[in-house]
């Protein structure tokens, strides 16, 4: 793996000889585990040209638009597979067989009935809260609850953990919705599959159960997918900073949700509804097109382009049809959809977008089909949340078997030295 080395050349010092990591694809990666020792570390704000661990689990390369889950294209999991499988794949780092897949389901269908005294901590929060206030709170609240396989150094109690949380999460967020409504909160149901079960515990009521579109079900299985995982982005980073001290599994989940609720983050396909908001109607996109543009505009086209993906986006183009699904299964007439649609007509034939690679990305359309479906926009991020636990879960499971270190980043004081007080 390290088969060439590096040479670093301090002024006044003897060169310092560096490990060259190589992994399976992408950049070579220098290792400076060693340059502590010569009294130097370096400066990466934000961690941009840093590898903060080694992980098997995925691979990005944003210039060629390539996202690989333990090796396998985005695309043909998207098409091929459904999001359960994915969850074992992400988990197992291989694909289950027609056994392992069918006690693979069973298991999280088991688990998807919460702790009854959930909903009497549920009554503890304002109603009108931001659902994922309640979300990272409750989830936090977990370990309260499920306390019986925290013992991180036992990989039994890890694989618990991990199914509970892929079962629960779709029930904890359709009970934060259905709270926030005044509506009784609906069970969890063993005869549907993942997607059916969460848009049943979303839609339904006591009073009137309609069966779940296949076509609203698949779009959901799709969204759920395509945001299963991302590499060390902000949220899983944190999963993995929280879970280096120890912290059990239900904890670190809930500094991921509370990384994930950050606007810079999670917010994307929220900002995209904002931004068709503030455009208001068809007959502006031209003023709105030349503000973003502007540079001295602060006005930003929402939902185009990506800081990873410089090229395309992999995930939209999947979802780009599954919205054309969507928009057709359901018929709507809505005057912010309408918008949405023109928006991506124009955008696209427009060079200055073209030139510089501003295409629809996944927030553009997953935002429109959340909408389409009758999900508020204040539920966004809690389904994005619930989408990336498996791969929260994942890297962190791959870090405690690792035996990664507790993180401990440093930094450039430039502070007072050391000084006495005046008195």
């Amino acid at each position: 793996m390290a088969d060439k080395k590096a040479q670093l050349i301090i002024e006044g010092a003897a060169p310092v000889e560096l490990p060259v990591l190589t992994g399976t694809v992408g950049p070579d990666v220098i290792d400076v585990r060693s340059l502590t020792s010569t009294g130097h570390f370096t400066f990466d704000p934000g961690f941009m040209s840093t590898a903060s661990c080694e992980s098997k689990i995925t691979y990005i390369d944003g210039d060629k638009g390539i996202l690989l889950h333990r090796g396998y294209p985005i695309e043909q999991l998207a098409e091929k597979s459904d999001y359960l499988e994915t969850c074992y794949l992400l988990l197992n780092g291989e694909l289950p067989t027609a056994e392992q897949k069918a006690q693979f389901v069973s298991t999280i269908k088991n688990h998807t009935i919460v702790h009854e005294q959930l909903k009497t901590f549920l009554n503890g929060f304002r109603r009108d809260a931001h659902p994922m206030a309640v979300m990272c709170g409750i989830v936090g609240a977990l370990s309260a609850f499920y306390h019986d396989s925290l013992d991180i150094n036992n990989p039994q109690h890890r694989e618990i953990s991990a199914h509970r949380l892929i079962a629960k999460m779709p029930t904890i967020a359709a009970m934060v919705y259905k709270y926030s409504m005044g509506q009784p909160i609906m069970y969890p149901r063993n005869d549907l599959s993942y997607s059916e079960n969460f848009l049943h515990m979303m839609f339904n009521t006591p009073a009137e159960v309609k069966p779940i579109s296949p076509v609203l079900a698949n779009a959901m299985d799709r969204i759920f997918i395509l945001h299963a995982d991302h590499e060390q982005n902000a949220s899983t980073s944190t999963v993995r900073l929280a879970g280096s001290t120890g912290a059990n599994p239900f904890a670190c989940i809930a500094a991921g949700i509370a990384a994930l609720w950050g606007p810079a983050h999670g917010g994307a396909n929220e900002a995209v509804l904002t931004m068709l908001d503030e455009i208001g109607d068809v007959s502006n996109i031209e003023k709105f097109l030349a503000k973003a543009k502007d540079k001295n505009d602060p006005f930003k086209l929402m939902g185009f382009g990506h800081r990873v993906y410089k090229n395309f986006d992999p995930r939209a183009k999947v979802m780009k049809k599954t919205c054309d699904e969507v928009l057709g299964e359901l018929g709507i007439n809505d005057p912010q959809l309408e918008l949405a649609m023109k928006l991506e007509e124009i955008a696209l034939k427009d060079p200055y977008f073209a030139e510089r690679n501003l295409y629809p990305n996944v927030d553009f359309y997953s935002g429109i089909i959340l909408k389409a479906i009758g999900i508020p926009t204040s539920m966004f991020t809690v389904i994005f949340a619930m989408s990336r636990t498996v791969g929260w879960i994942s890297h962190w499971k791959e870090m405690i078997a690792s035996g990664q270190k507790i993180g401990r980043p440093r930094q450039l004081y430039t502070g007072y030295a050391k000084r006495d007080l005046p008195r």
